[in-house]
């Protein structure tokens, strides 16, 4: 795993992230952003995007949430948004942001990952792990295992050019990967009370804002 940088701090209340709200858990990660002084939004509507510094893809369906991208005119300009400004897809949003998911349906193709759909079985076989995530050292100088929350989780089956990986289960099945200002994370860091996810998100965006 690659481990990033100590980043310059930038205050949260300087940054505003928006969180895709057309299905899934979008409001856990609001709840979040909010908490830790972020300004915040939902998006549902191209013209919504013009002034965020970053956009969470929440856990979901990602069908369902693609074919609704597809109905509120929202896949393209996600799309530009992307190669422009830092995007988080957590489950069924790093479905989204691969290249490829091994079935049809809508995608951004943003993340040069391809991804196994529910790789880990039904509901019934959701589960929780300690993470190790090295690159979280650049928001807290806390070094203590994140816990992840896998639900019907994708696995990240292949990273090809610039992905870095971030985390990994103990077999070494990838689960967490940073493409320049895009992550892609299997599990749901907004179903902990542990905000170092959010923040190291929140700091690649104000990064890739300044830059």
């Amino acid at each position: 795993m690659t481990k990033i940088a100590p980043r310059q701090l930038v205050k949260s209340d300087q940054i505003k992230v928006g969180v895709l709200a057309l299905q899934g858990s979008f409001l856990e990660h609001l709840y979040i952003l909010q908490r830790i002084g972020v300004k915040t939004t939902q998006v549902r509507l191209p013209e919504q995007l013009e002034d965020l510094d970053g956009l969470i893809i929440p856990g979901g369906e990602s069908t369902t949430i693609g074919k609704l991208a597809v109905d509120f005119g929202l896949l393209e300009p996600l799309k530009q948004f992307g190669k422009k400004k830092a995007i988080w897809g957590t489950c069924a949003g790093a479905i989204l942001l691969s290249k490829d998911a091994h079935r049809s349906q809508p995608l951004l193709e943003l993340m040069d990952i391809t991804v196994d759909r529910n790789a880990f079985g039904r509901q019934i076989a959701s589960f929780e792990i300690d993470l190790d995530i090295p690159a979280l050292e650049s928001v807290s100088p806390e070094s203590r295992p994140f816990h992840g929350v896998f639900i019907r989780a994708p696995l990240i089956a292949s990273v090809d050019g610039d992905g870095k990986v971030l985390a990994a289960l103990p077999d070494g099945r990838v689960v967490a990967v940073q493409q320049g200002q895009l992550l892609a994370t299997a599990f749901h860091p907004e179903l902990t009370d542990d905000d170092r996810v959010h923040r190291y998100f929140v700091q690649l965006a104000a990064e890739n804002t300044i830059n």
